[in-house]
């Protein structure tokens, strides 16, 4: 029995209108909050009741929890989702709503608290069998010749990594030992600033590795299954940019033996909701960097190769149902790519927010854009720059990637500068094209054409 009657959505964008879409299929009414700077909204007309919750900084309101749960109190509300980022992985904040009498759309807070935790989440994963990057299983020592000694045990070059990091931050290579004190004293001030931690860890730095991820759905009563794979690797500074699914050269033995390792970690820690295993692969092997405990940005394309929304399973598991598929039922059909389209600068990258005086989503077969903006509308510049993600399907990857071709180009956003320039080069690239490139591929990329430029420009001035 259905007892998820009316959910709030704690989340904004793109993510807030795709969690009304799958409330209304599941005949679950919705209340939409927003900030001052949100009220036009399209998810916020949809919605069946909305809250203003506070002021356009994000501290004063999709941050601010006590604000998230007193517009569930007020509109008798008896479910919260909150979408990503914002408050998705706070434990805290699961814990509150809970103890407030409402169903949490995610995880159990515990389980947030252990794998939001660079250090627990690794060393959960090392039991529950699940491979991992060769590194100091704990915090690194704070005494600088035994940090020494384990860095040369590990071997270099190595990667600091803050224990509380997310998204790129708290991250710095160290090649050799003579770098290894500042860089530990730089990265332990970096991760307090940022985080409030200052407890970071060392692993082996993979030279050329590729992004790859697991998505898995797992219910209260020990049922889990993985939907299989994505690629992640076209990234700038740790940001994906375009995403796939299946990833592009893994045998079915490998995608079979990480799945099932996926699905067994699940059962052994417990888990609850719609989750994904992140993994650095290199030379064949897989290393786990980190799990996300919430929905993915990316979880259109394994919607697309699937068939499953992931949307009304999430929802469905925080209602206390059981699973509804057996990990035999998954079947995986063709291919899927997404691009991430962000109302960006796409030479400096710089956020580019503004009124956007055309929209024009493309269309035509196996072509979705998930999106929140239209045309008048104002992209704030207060939150993620991302205003519309683009997802074709093909058959294969071949077709897939026309279809991503040609709705790229068909797709407009003016008024504001995006980077949909970036993703038609890319949807052009050789290497692209071939699939399989390292997360480094779309840095270096950059950093040549800049070069190049550059040396265009001086060699202009001295003609």
């Amino acid at each position: 029995m259905q007892t998820i009657k009316k959910l709030v959505i704690a989340n904004r964008g793109e993510i807030a209108l795709r969690i009304l879409r799958a409330c209304r299929r599941l005949g679950i009414r919705t209340v939409a909050l927003y900030s001052d700077v949100d009220g036009d909204a399209k998810y916020v007309r949809l919605a069946d009741e909305s809250v203003c919750i506070g002021p356009a900084a994000a501290v004063h309101s999709y941050l601010n929890s006590a604000s998230v749960i007193s517009a569930a109190e007020v509109t008798e509300a008896n479910a919260i989702h909150p979408g990503y980022g914002f408050l998705s992985e706070n434990a805290d904040f699961a814990e509150q709503v809970e103890q407030s009498g409402f169903i949490f759309v995610g995880p159990r807070p515990q389980t947030i608290r252990v794998m939001g935790d660079k250090i627990s989440a690794i060393r959960t994963m090392r039991e529950a069998g699940v491979p991992c990057v060769p590194g100091s299983d704990g915090a690194i020592p704070d005494d600088p010749q035994q940090a020494l000694a384990l860095a040369q045990q590990i071997g270099f070059p190595l990667m600091l990594k803050a224990s509380g990091g997310g998204g790129g931050k708290g991250m710095r290579v160290v090649r050799e030992a003579a770098q290894l004190s500042e860089a530990i004293a730089m990265t332990r001030k970096e991760a307090a600033a940022a985080f409030g931690n200052e407890v970071i860890y060392l692993e082996r730095f993979l030279q050329k590795p590729r992004h790859v991820e697991i998505q898995v759905l797992a219910d209260a009563y020990g049922n889990a299954i993985h939907l299989g794979d994505r690629d992640c690797s076209m990234q700038r500074q740790h940001q994906k940019v375009i995403e796939e699914a299946p990833a592009p050269g893994l045998s079915e033995a490998q995608r079979k033996e990480i799945g099932a390792r996926c699905v067994a970690a699940c059962v052994d820690i417990n888990y609850r909701g719609a989750g994904t295993f992140e993994f650095l692969y290199e030379n064949g092997e897989f290393f786990f960097i980190e799990m996300n405990t919430r929905i993915q940005v990316e979880h259109p394309v394994t919607e697309m190769i699937t068939g499953v929304d992931l949307l009304q399973e999430q929802i469905r598991i925080a209602d206390g149902q059981k699973l509804r598929f057996t990990q035999g039922d998954i079947q995986f059909r063709g291919h899927a790519f997404e691009c991430r389209i962000n109302a960006e600068d796409p030479d400096t990258f710089m956020p580019s927010p503004g009124r956007i005086t055309q929209y024009h989503m493309a269309g035509g077969p196996g072509v979705r854009v998930d999106s929140h903006v239209y045309s008048n509308y104002v992209v704030p510049p207060y939150y993620d720059s991302m205003v519309a993600k683009l997802i074709t399907h093909g058959m294969h990857r071949r077709e897939a990637l026309a279809r991503m071709r040609g709705a790229l180009q068909e797709m407009v956003v003016d008024g504001i500068k995006t980077n949909l320039s970036l993703h038609r080069e890319l949807a052009q690239d050789e290497t692209f094209i071939r699939g399989g490139m390292d997360i480094h591929y779309l840095e270096n990329k950059l950093l040549q054409q800049r070069l190049a430029q550059s040396a265009q420009r001086q060699k202009g001035g001295l003609g």
